[in-house]
């Protein structure tokens, strides 16, 4: 029983596309696997960031999310995020408890892809994360960040506990997850926002509820048209 998507393509499953993998070594679940190699992103002229660029993609990757239509609600509770909702075809969270089973005993690293309204595509990379278990509230660990034109949105949410509107575990006096309508590892409160509304572009009298991810343009009025978030692991 394959434990994530780099044991799908040892099995000699070659092809993107949606596959049963057992994180917790007895249950299925299903995810998107990516198999391909995207090679240089157009543009990125940065020679280190094409080489973990092309690295990442060469190995297999499953998607943990994906905001690209609307088409999903991302405002849910706590029992929601724990287990994971939405359409593994298009929008949806593939589960706190998931993605800590899944990094508890290898070790993955992240790649963040965006586009914006306009067009413009980027992505941020980071050579290791993991999430901690329910009892230290899904915590987040993120480190060694690589810029892929996207910037750096996310290592401000390193050691920080998972939130949603129906459960408050941010440093913050007030619930992120309330005040911005989302649901993500929150201080007090944000630079990311990716769980947030999904808003059609830059809206200036919209601060921070989008989905945001506030290195892009230096912004926290500019929602991105889609994002995906997708952990490899590192052999």
């Amino acid at each position: 029983m394959p434990a994530d998507c780099s044991d799908v393509y040892k099995a000699g499953e070659s092809d993107s596309g949606i596959y049963s993998i057992y994180p917790a070594g007895d249950v299925p679940v299903w995810v998107y696997c990516h198999m391909v190699s995207d090679g240089k992103d157009e543009d990125n002229e940065d020679g280190r960031t094409y080489i973990m660029n092309h690295i990442f993609y060469i190995n297999p990757s499953q998607v943990f999310q994906r905001r690209m239509d609307g088409s999903v609600n991302f405002y849910r509770p706590w029992n929601q995020y724990k287990r994971g909702f939405g359409n593994v075809e298009s929008e949806y969270w593939l589960g706190l408890e998931n993605m800590y089973q899944l990094t508890r005993k290898k070790k993955y690293m992240l790649r963040v892809d965006l586009e914006d309204f306009t067009g413009r595509k980027g992505f941020a990379l980071y050579s290791s994360f993991s999430v901690g278990p329910e009892s230290d509230g899904y915590k987040l660990h993120v480190s060694g960040f690589k810029d892929g034109g996207a910037g750096d949105s996310l290592s401000s949410h390193n050691d920080q506990k998972f939130s949603t509107f129906d459960k408050d575990q941010d440093t913050y006096g007030d619930n992120c997850a309330k005040e911005y309508l989302g649901a993500f590892w929150y201080k007090f409160c944000l630079n990311a926002n990716p769980n947030g509304v999904y808003l059609w572009g830059e809206d200036e009298t919209h601060f921070s509820i989008g989905v945001v991810w506030s290195s892009w343009k230096n912004s926290f009025t500019v929602s991105m048209k889609s994002i995906s978030m997708k952990i490899k692991r590192v052999s």
